[in-house]
């Protein structure tokens, strides 16, 4: 069994006695929990104000008397009112996330039996939230026998059972919600209601969740983001490990993630754990998984499904317990067809996926992460810079305009933030600084680089040999249209905009369907790069 930590406030009148032999004759809350012969409390936190100091010390002495193996802890609390929710609450809500809890080694018991009612319920909805990682504990005198020992259980919390007391805070989901947006205040009405949904499937679930889209849109940083909120309500308590499967080739891609035994080949002179092992009881971050070989996908399934995997050279499996979050730009049921990815995997990949678009389909959020990119930059190099008002307003009529393709995403954004932050040493970002920047986002977003950063991930460099100059340019520019328009039939009024008012009857989306069939191209294919 592990040690037992019990957690609870002080009683000011329950567990208050007159001093002499009579106070043993009295049921007091929080020293009968060390009085039961079926439960060993190995520690005990005991909450109390300043003004109940002594009172503490009192009933200190007489749980060591009764329980010398218990060690009390006191943690002076103190409320200006402990009537306010929102001050109990609050200052509570600092103590669970200050306390260094450690549910792999250690058990609590949260006793909501002492402290005012405010308090009671505060931390019920702590425990709830697991921001206290344990059980409820409820103490009661026996009735009808005069001896102190009372009663005593300890309650699961199981939401089904509780429904009629368990009532969240709309503000405690919100709260979680804007941790994994990093505070960005984003007004994109489908990215905000998708991740609601992670921070639900986050706090509830240990399943492996599958974040898909383009490269840039941000996958990585919103994987740590749930890690820190798993493990700020101590559901997880070991690494965030993150791996570019993309790095990942050949004999070293097996070494690298499931670790190898000195000997196994050449070069191997000591043993590694490899990067499940350093993921145990932790979060593993597989970004581009659809890079990895079909042997490595047959060993992350079963490390997935059975906690167990083979490192190289072994006769005996390694173990690992680890949450598992897999990043793709790639196009997963495509590959599946393909033979490239395989089905089983992607079965059990399949069932927490969340499709995150690209900056170019969120123009509405470029203000709000326009502000926190310079809030990055200014903690970064410790100097803050902002815009002055007709700059701000020029940039952001370019950045979400429709000639802004943002092709890197957030990291375009990114990238931009910082080149004029760092060109305007008086701390202010000008209209000319933001006339330079607008120049040199428009030659990397031009035709030659487009052919660059999107036809040659798109094709292959034989596909791309066999293309006219003339028609890679037009090819490149239907590309950017269709990533900054969201749909085929977006992209098609924008593409044939003179053309189909001369036509009796236009299906933008299917003309433009065919077009890009004669590339072996499609929509899905040119949003995922």
């Amino acid at each position: 069994m592990k040690p037992l930590t019990v957690i609870g406030f002080l009683g000011s009148t329950l567990d208050a006695a007159k001093f002499g032999p009579s106070r043993w004759n009295k049921w007091r809350p929080s020293v009968s929990i060390c009085m039961q012969e079926d439960l060993r409390v190995d520690r005990f936190i005991l909450l109390h104000g300043s003004y109940h100091r002594r009172l503490a010390e009192f009933v200190m002495d007489d749980i060591r008397d009764v329980s010398p193996e218990t060690e009390v802890v006191p943690h002076v609390l103190d409320f200006e009112d402990a009537w306010d929710f929102e001050e109990v609450y609050g200052k509570l809500l600092d103590f669970a996330r200050d306390f260094p809890f450690d549910p792999d080694a250690q058990d609590y018991l949260v006793h909501i039996t002492t402290g005012t009612h405010v308090a009671q319920i505060c931390l019920f909805l702590l425990t709830e939230a697991r921001y206290l990682p344990g059980r409820l504990l409820q103490t009661q005198p026996q009735r009808g026998a005069p001896q102190p020992v009372g009663t005593w259980n300890a309650i699961d919390l199981d939401l089904s059972r509780y429904d009629s007391i368990a009532t969240r805070f709309a503000e405690a989901s919100a709260e979680s919600a804007s941790f994994l947006k990093s505070g960005i205040e984003t007004r994109n009405p489908a990215f905000n209601r998708m991740i609601e949904e992670i921070e639900q499937v986050a706090v509830r679930s240990r399943a492996p969740i599958l974040l898909m889209g383009p490269t840039g849109a941000g996958k990585s940083q919103l994987a740590r983001k749930i890690y820190e909120l798993k493990k700020l309500r101590h559901q997880i308590g070991g690494a965030f490990v993150e791996v570019n499967c993309a790095t990942l080739k050949g004999d070293s891609a097996m070494s690298a993630l499931f670790g190898h035994h000195k000997g196994a080949f050449t070069g191997a002179i000591q043993d590694r754990p490899g990067l499940l092992r350093t993921a145990d009881k932790g979060l593993l971050f597989l970004d581009e998984i659809g890079e990895l070989g079909l042997d490595e996908q047959a060993m992350i399934l079963r490390a997935i499904e059975d906690g167990r995997f083979l490192p190289v050279g072994a006769d005996k499996d390694a173990a690992s317990n680890f949450q598992l979050i897999a990043g793709t730009n790639r196009d997963l049921v495509g590959e599946v067809a393909a033979g490239r990815f395989r089905e089983d995997l992607f079965a059990r990949l399949n069932l927490w996926t969340f499709s995150l678009p690209g900056l170019a389909q969120r123009r509405e959020d470029i203000a709000p992460n326009l502000d926190f990119e310079l809030e990055r930059f200014a903690e970064r190099e410790g100097t803050r810079v902002t815009f002055n008002k007709e700059a701000r307003e020029r940039y952001l009529r370019y950045a979400e305009g429709g000639d802004a393709l943002w092709h890197g995403n957030f990291r375009d954004l990114a990238a931009s933030v910082t080149r004029m932050a760092t060109l305007s040493p008086a701390g202010r970002i000008d209209a000319d600084a933001v006339a330079l920047e607008m120049s040199r986002l428009r030659a990397l977003w031009s035709g030659a680089r487009g052919e660059e950063d999107l036809l040659g991930r798109l094709l292959s460099g034989e596909a791309l040999a066999r293309i006219d100059p003339f028609d890679r340019v037009q090819l490149a520019y239907t590309v950017a249209v269709c990533r900054s328009s969201g749909s085929l039939s977006a992209a098609g009024r924008k593409l044939f905009t003179a053309s189909r008012e001369q036509r009796k009857s236009t299906n933008d989306a299917d003309r433009l369907r065919k077009y890009l069939a004669r590339f072996d191209l499609d929509l899905r294919a040119i949003v995922a790069v």
